[in-house]
């Protein structure tokens, strides 16, 4: 029985990864704030682990203060180096960690595969040495795997439960002008891209989204379509940057990314569309 330890481990990610491992027959180990804080506890967790899985990480969304962006980067900088140097120094290594990371590191001039261009902006920056950090733990017996995290589309929880609630009210529309990108996986081909590299034990950079991106405005009309209500109510860019300052950004501003590297390896995604997407998790 393989062993996967966990930072993260209580988000909609974490709790969904707990489940589905499980289920498959692999042990569990969440690792908690008590741990990640405790240098000797995190080397002896880490030292009986096959798999770590780093999600940890302050909610993107939210308004971006000074104090705000620096709890955004401590929370996952920090947080991968303790990871990471605990790696380094434990002697049964873990065979594999997959560090998480988000599209947001590329600009919104194209749609891109993983070797798209990056944004020089704070998530673009934040992004790239979010993944530096992680990258750090590789060695001899340790591969490190990141995922470049699209918006992540579930059930119960993550973005769809925020956004939803407005749409079921009728009073659902488009963010600003409803044209920038919107790349997105959903939680079931998500799960199954990490069984996927963790049993292949993969060792690359990857883009978490579905195969055909869409626009905020495709969005808006899947779900306006599926839950049967009108779109009708933009929402000006001007509002959101009035409750998220710059944090605004992540949804007025959106990339295009495809998962070149999972489907050249041959995973094969459940939901490729955001029609599909929407229509799965909605009825």
């Amino acid at each position: 029985m393989k062993t996967i330890a966990i930072t993260g481990a209580n988000g909609f990610v974490g709790t969904n990864l707990q489940r589905f491992f499980s289920a498959l027959g692999y042990k569990i180990i969440p690792i908690s704030r008590d741990i990640l804080n405790n240098n000797e506890k995190l080397k002896e967790t880490l030292n009986q682990t096959d798999i770590v899985i780093n999600l940890a990480g302050a909610n993107i969304i939210n308004r971006w203060s000074e104090s705000y962006k620096k709890l955004l980067y401590s929370s996952r900088i920090d947080t991968t180096s303790k990871i990471v140097n605990a790696i380094n120094s434990v002697q049964n290594k873990p065979k594999l960690l997959i560090s998480t990371s988000a599209v947001g590191i590329y600009d919104n001039k194209s749609t891109y595969d993983e070797n798209g261009s990056f944004s020089n902006d704070f998530l673009s920056t934040l992004c790239q040495n979010w993944e530096k950090e992680a990258l750090k733990a590789k060695n001899e017996t340790t591969k490190v795997s990141i995922f470049r995290f699209g918006i992540v589309m579930g059930k119960n929880g993550g973005a769809l439960q925020k956004m939803i609630t407005p749409f079921k009210l009728g009073l659902g529309g488009v963010i600003g002008t409803g044209k920038q990108a919107f790349s997105y996986i959903h939680i079931i081909d998500l799960m199954n891209s990490y069984r996927f590299v963790i049993e292949n034990e993969f060792e690359e950079i990857f883009n978490l989204t579905a195969p055909i991106p869409t626009t905020n405005q495709g969005l808006t009309l899947a779900l306006g379509k599926t839950l049967k209500r009108p779109t009708i109510l933009p929402v000006p860019e001007f509002v959101l940057k009035l409750i998220f300052s710059e944090g605004a950004k992540v949804l007025t501003d959106g990339q295009s990314a495809i998962p070149k590297k999972l489907l050249d390896l041959g995973f094969k995604f459940k939901f490729k569309t955001i029609e599909e997407t929407i229509e799965n998790l909605c009825k």
